[in-house]
């Protein structure tokens, strides 16, 4: 059995608050269980956290805008963008806090001064947002670190893909795509699954997942199932909270039912053969079908077709056996609706 990658999105769902992430990273480390057959289940795989380096993110006159809406944490926007940043120290406080509970760290790095990060520690991954694809020196500073990179394609084509990809691989192969939807949410109609085939067929050499934007937990499972290794999902630890990611992301319920549901994906897969499982051993038996008499049949009696039809259980002959029993002599009375075992038969 393989196990999907998941990573559990933070993003800026912390509300610039440590004590906040590290809540976050409390609740997808929870053990998960299968509660029916009572099977413990795999946890999360990682955490993330986003930094963006202020000075390299909106024109001034975009930053200096008016910033009214109900989910601001600022009078303008760039006020409103550095309440919700975390400094360097704080992201390497996460960091430990996610190593210590048994997660990998993966960080979000959407400029080149946020590199001054990598001097306090080193993420697991690192992952370029989909916004970034086209941003070609950030892609090569990323990539000269040698650290292992996921790449979205919420905003890319063929032609942005190839070009992040060409850029990257001068320096290191180890690298995940993931196909995603920039939309949030993202409409049913627009999410486009069949994207994780694509690029499967196309490309091999990768890992290949999906960043989900949708709501609910449905469309993580359904790509587990059309062969995605990596899934990632923004999490929160309540909903209902001031910030414009935390209603299309999942609380803790959503998040052990998602890590559930994917689990059991993973044992739902199983092997591409037919055959008869051990399991349904007892089942086949009870359920399936024998040759059965229609009629009282006498002792000495020649059996013909039409003295035959088909009941339950299934441990007698089957049809396929007919001539087994067809032109036979009954050893023993048969009542009517019996099966026929070789017993009955000389």
């Amino acid at each position: 059995m393989n196990h999907t990658y998941i990573i559990g999105e933070i993003g800026q769902n912390h509300n610039g608050s440590v004590d906040i992430a590290k809540l976050i990273v409390d609740l997808v480390s929870r053990p998960v269980r299968e509660d029916v057959f009572g099977i413990d289940l795999p946890a999360m795989n990682a955490v993330k956290l986003t930094k963006r380096d202020l000075n390299e993110e909106l024109t001034v006159s975009q930053m200096n805008r008016i910033y009214d809406t109900p989910h601001s944490f600022g009078h303008t926007y760039g006020e409103h963008r550095k309440a919700l940043e975390l400094t360097d120290e704080e992201h390497f406080e996460v960091y430990k806090h996610a190593k210590a509970k048994g997660l990998d760290f993966v960080e979000t790095l959407c400029a080149i001064g946020c590199m001054s990060m990598l001097k306090l520690f080193t993420p697991d991954k690192l992952k370029v947002a989909s916004r970034d694809l086209t941003n070609l020196p950030l892609l090569a500073a990323l990539a000269e670190t040698k650290l292992p990179i996921i790449l979205s394609t919420g905003m890319a084509g063929k032609k942005e893909l190839d070009e992040a990809l060409d850029i990257i691989t001068k320096y290191h192969s180890d690298i995940s795509i993931l196909h995603c939807v920039s939309q949030y949410p993202t409409h049913p109609d627009n999410l486009n699954l069949k994207t994780i085939t694509y690029l499967k067929k196309h490309y091999p050499q990768y890992k290949i997942g999906f960043s989900d934007h949708t709501i609910g937990i449905a469309a993580p499972t359904v790509a587990v199932g059309m062969g995605a290794e990596i899934i990632e999902k923004h999490i929160t630890i309540d909903r209902r909270m001031k910030g414009t990611d935390q209603a299309g992301s999942l609380g803790p319920d959503g998040v052990n039912r998602m890590l559930r549901d994917i689990r059991v994906a993973e044992r739902w897969l199983g092997k591409e053969d037919l055959y008869i499982d051990n399991s349904v051993a007892s089942s086949k038996e009870k359920l399936e079908r024998s040759i059965a008499s229609n009629r009282f049949i006498a002792k000495g009696e020649t059996i013909s077709e039409s003295d035959l039809h088909m009941l339950s259980p299934g441990d007698g002959f089957k049809w396929s056996q007919l001539d087994m029993v067809v032109g036979k002599t009954a050893k023993t009375n048969i009542p009517a609706n019996e099966i026929i075992y070789q017993d009955n038969l000389d």
